[in-house]
């Protein structure tokens, strides 16, 4: 989440109009995250999320968002749920972008979370991985093999800016992951962002799944590759099997992994260490000064990436084989 857009109160309220969301009492602006601008209203009904989207979200992709939300609630996931206008639609214009009023949902996420928090992460995850079939709109990721490229190429004039020789140590990468790809996997809907900050938790009951806002079709076990990520490294860069035992065993007590996704999830964590490597780096080197956002350290990625070519078997991420 993040603010790119303002928004006067004049034209909120004429926007508020236009939903049964009661009258506007107070707005603020969501600084964290980096894709669209977001608020958070508390009006005379109850407190609720707008979103305005930006540019690097498509129009065209909001339909798969909102209707996966209401999707997976329907299949028991606890998730925020997409307000519909008075005329029925989901969607409206607010200063110049797509807007979406969207339910709020209590609880905050951890700033520092333990081995049972990745263990309820886990099952929270292959929940919406089962809750998420038969969804019938599709979305395929534009961050995968081919949108990594892009990213590179936007980026790799300026690369040895932020470390010397990363040129070269990406562009390896890259090949590697070209040449070694896993195909045939179990695929699905995904969530391909389900970051600390996009978990609510209330005390040690994982309250819900927020900011699906990148989620579309691709490798289950890479979703599982990105949380093992997210959640199970320390601040010192080190990774803690602990906390990975706990996630894994946590997703497989509701989806259990096949014997070939366990086996590339070494392969499938480096590319989802370098997909968030190269998002930051770009990010890093084009956000514009001034904007209302909280820009994230490419560097963080960079070493995670660099702990998962070392890995020699999956037991490492505290698989039990």
């Amino acid at each position: 989440m993040a603010v790119y857009t303002d928004i006067a109160e004049d034209d909120l309220k004429w926007f508020l109009t236009e939903y049964d969301a009661g009258t506007l009492l107070s707005y603020k602006g969501i600084a964290e995250g980096v894709e669209n601008s977001n608020f958070l209203l508390h009006t005379s009904k109850a407190p609720l999320i707008l979103t305005l989207y930006e540019k690097r979200v498509e129009k065209s992709d909001l339909p798969f968002f909102l209707g996966l939300m209401q999707h997976l609630s329907a299949g028991g996931l606890s998730c925020p749920l997409p307000l519909p206008r008075k005329d029925g639609a989901l969607l409206g214009t607010l200063s110049g972008r797509p807007a979406a009023l969207i339910s709020f949902l209590e609880g905050m996420w951890l700033r520092k979370p333990e081995a049972k928090h990745c263990r309820e992460v886990g099952k929270a995850l292959a929940q919406m991985h089962v809750a998420g079939e038969g969804f019938a709109l599709t979305r395929p990721n534009a961050l995968s093999l081919e949108g990594w490229q892009t990213l590179w190429d936007k980026s790799e004039a300026r690369a040895d800016e932020v470390e010397p020789g990363l040129q070269n140590e990406i562009r390896s990468d890259l090949n590697f992951l070209r040449a070694y790809w896993p195909k045939d996997l179990p695929d699905g809907v995904i969530h391909a962002d389900l970051f600390p900050d996009n978990v609510f938790f209330l005390g040690d009951e994982l309250s819900g799944l927020i900011d699906f806002y990148f989620a579309c079709n691709d490798l289950l076990a890479y979703d599982v590759s990105i949380c093992l990520n997210a959640w199970c490294f320390e601040k010192d860069g080190a990774y803690n099997i602990t906390k990975g035992m706990q996630m894994l065993e946590g997703y497989q007590s509701v989806r259990p992994l096949s014997e070939a996704e366990i086996k590339a999830l070494p392969v499938l964590s480096r590319g989802s260490a370098l997909r968030f490597f190269l998002t930051r780096l770009y990010d890093w080197l084009t956000t514009p000064e001034g904007a209302m956002v909280t820009k994230k350290d490419p560097l963080e990625y960079l070493r995670k990436l660099r702990f998962h070519r070392q890995i020699s078997s999956p037991a490492e991420y505290g698989l039990s084989l």
